[in-house]
């Protein structure tokens, strides 16, 4: 299987010094994001230091209200060093400044979408995305496959391979804080996605180049992601916004802080209790954008349905049961399409 059309790399678009922007990038009127309704809001930004001392009870809390009311938290004192966030940032920015001919050697398809790309989706003639990004695997580690890792900057394999350990790490305690938010053992949600040999780790970087026309498409259409936890570090520039109710909230960068957002995986498994979130990714006339998005799912081979404890008469199953696999081929086939597949699923069973 391959792309329905040649690759054109937004990089090399953006380089080019074009004035406006490429047919291809432009969406319909009514999706275009200068029609967004904005507001200056702040989603909760959580101290995991609490989780540790007196202050757990109100950490726990403060985690259950951002999960039930946002979807999104930012996250502090997390566990992880400014010295490796800043040397995973590093690593991913030099690889998108190596030669094209450097990175098309890592070229992706669409059937794993593993290494360098520049669209989601197969349908011929859709609308694009102004991004670039590679997409890897970290665990489980039979489908790690190290060597389709970049291979430049000779330092990224190093430094990614510890960022994910540590990742890993924080969404472990998040599981665990979120089982027992529901009333559930610790270790419930981290069994659901297949315990330590099972559960799936996957790094996508993503380069957002300058815009000659930003108010007219999107750096990642609006859409929620399909898996469990996702862990994004962004740098500097705004870009990032999530839906609420009927408007859009951008997400301010907090120096060393993480963003954590719901999958669909997660309000699955919670019948609906916790949601995800409807987010996009706007661009700039005059910055560059990155960050590195750590995603934390199910084993893809693992069924995925509501949790049997969260489900009484008053409380129906509200969407039906498949593997992290089968979910994920709809974004793979038709690209970022809102909240329309996790939609789809509601009683469908």
């Amino acid at each position: 299987m391959d792309w329905p059309e040649p690759i054109q790399r937004v990089q090399c678009i953006a380089e080019s010094g074009i004035q406006c922007l490429p047919s291809r990038y432009i969406r319909p009127d009514d999706e275009k994001p200068i029609g967004h309704r904005v507001v200056e809001e702040e989603i909760p930004i959580i101290d995991l230091s609490g989780l540790y001392d007196k202050r757990r009870r109100k950490t726990m809390e403060e985690i259950s209200n951002a999960c039930r009311e946002w979807g999104f938290f930012q996250v502090i004192n997390h566990g992880i060093s400014p010295e490796q966030l800043q040397a995973g940032s590093e690593a991913s920015r030099e690889f998108f400044r190596l030669p094209l001919e450097e990175k098309q050697k890592h070229a992706n398809d669409p059937v794993t979408y593993v290494g360098y790309g520049s669209r989601i989706g197969v349908q011929k003639g859709a609308t694009l995305d102004w991004g670039d990004y590679y997409y890897h695997h970290f665990l489980p580690l039979c489908i790690r496959e190290e060597h389709r890792w970049p291979s430049k900057p000779e330092e990224y394999r190093a430094r990614m391979k510890v960022y994910c350990e540590e990742t890993l790490e924080l969404c472990k305690t998040l599981l665990s804080v979120f089982s027992e938010n529901l009333g559930l053992p610790p270790d419930y949600l981290k069994g659901a996605f297949g315990n330590e040999e099972g559960i799936g780790i996957c790094v996508r970087i993503n380069y957002y180049p300058v815009c000659p026309q930003p108010e007219l498409t999107y750096g990642l259409s609006p859409h929620s992601d399909p898996g469990g936890i996702t862990v994004l570090l962004q740098n500097d520039v705004v870009g990032l916004q999530v839906r609420k109710n009927d408007y859009w909230v951008p997400v301010r960068p907090v120096a060393n802080a993480l963003t954590i957002n719901l999958g669909d995986q997660i309000e699955i498994l919670t019948n609906g209790i916790y949601k995800s979130v409807e987010h996009s990714c706007v661009v700039n006339k005059k910055k560059e954008r990155m960050s590195i998005v750590v995603f934390c799912n199910p084993n893809g081979e693992k069924e995925v349905g509501p949790i049997e404890e969260l489900i009484d008469e008053s409380s129906p199953p509200r969407y039906g049961q498949m593997t992290f696999n089968e979910y994920r081929k709809f974004i793979r086939t038709t690209g970022t399409k809102g909240k329309s597949y996790v939609n789809s699923t509601i009683h469908f069973r």
